[in-house]
């Protein structure tokens, strides 16, 4: 295996676990704990769900930005040699981190006390707010791989 291929292995199967988990988390999971747990027992899952799938999420973050850069320079040489699709991946990766971390540092710091304490409606509205979030994320990294896949001539 060739050093880009190894990168670009590492590239594409953090993309597909960060994405993907989003994908099942949002059309999959969701869906079938509303129709099967009531509020307390949901919360708690969601609370469980994140502390397990955000450790993954951690691992793309770090892996993407190192994968991506990596073959950026094999690829392309230098940075601003890039086809116009990679800078706005590269954009759109930036982005999903901001969201992701305003998640992990702000909003599920606040669902874990609502739960400890039991105050389900508070937990319940952040949990909303990191469900639209994370559709928003879902979104773009939906996006970054249309980009990825179709890598357009801009």
């Amino acid at each position: 295996m060739t050093p880009f291929a190894l990168l670009y292995a590492l590239h594409v199967l953090a993309a597909t676990v960060w994405v993907g988990g989003m994908f099942f988390a949002w059309m999959v999971l969701r869906p079938a704990a509303v129709a099967m747990l009531q509020a307390p027992e949901r919360l708690r899952l969601w609370t469980d769900v994140f502390r397990r799938f955000f450790v993954w999420v951690w691992v793309a973050v770090l892996v993407l930005p190192i994968s991506g850069i990596g073959m950026w320079h094999m690829r392309f040489g230098a940075l601003e040699s890039a086809p116009r699709y990679v800078h706005i991946m590269a954009g759109l990766y930036l982005v999903m981190l901001a969201l992701f971390l305003r998640i992990q540092l702000l909003q599920l710091p606040s669902l874990k006390r609502a739960v400890e304490a039991e105050q389900w409606p508070a937990g319940g509205a952040v949990l909303g707010q990191i469900r639209r979030l994370v559709g928003i994320n879902l979104i773009l990294g939906l996006l970054v791989v249309a980009l990825a896949s179709a890598r357009p001539l801009f």
